[in-house]
């Protein structure tokens, strides 16, 4: 396992996303950036997205949040630092007005 897996359980055990707030989890490869908004309460993904354009994305999943009447999630980086591309996720979901 590498480093990021083990952050990531590590995280996991304390994020839980509910009806009322959702998590938002990122995870990036090497080309794109996937984002879904999940229920663990009862296991699925309400909103999921790919993008190669990470800020434009956050965006996007704000857009596609508001659409099923989701104002605040629980922002889950996946396990990796928060800079980068997972920074501009986060700052285009706030600008397209998700709460964390």
């Amino acid at each position: 396992m590498t480093h990021r897996t083990y952050r990531h359980k590590r995280i996991r055990a304390k994020i839980i996303g509910t009806k009322e707030r959702p998590r938002l989890s990122v995870f990036r490869s090497n080309k794109y950036v996937f984002l879904q908004i999940i229920d663990d309460s009862v296991g699925k993904t309400i909103v999921g997205l790919r993008s190669n354009f990470p800020k434009e994305a956050g965006k996007n999943i704000a857009v596609l949040a508001k659409k099923k009447y989701i104002n605040k999630v629980v922002f889950d980086r996946g396990g990796y630092p928060y800079k980068g591309r997972i920074k501009e996720v986060a700052e285009g979901a706030r600008e397209g007005g998700l709460e964390f």
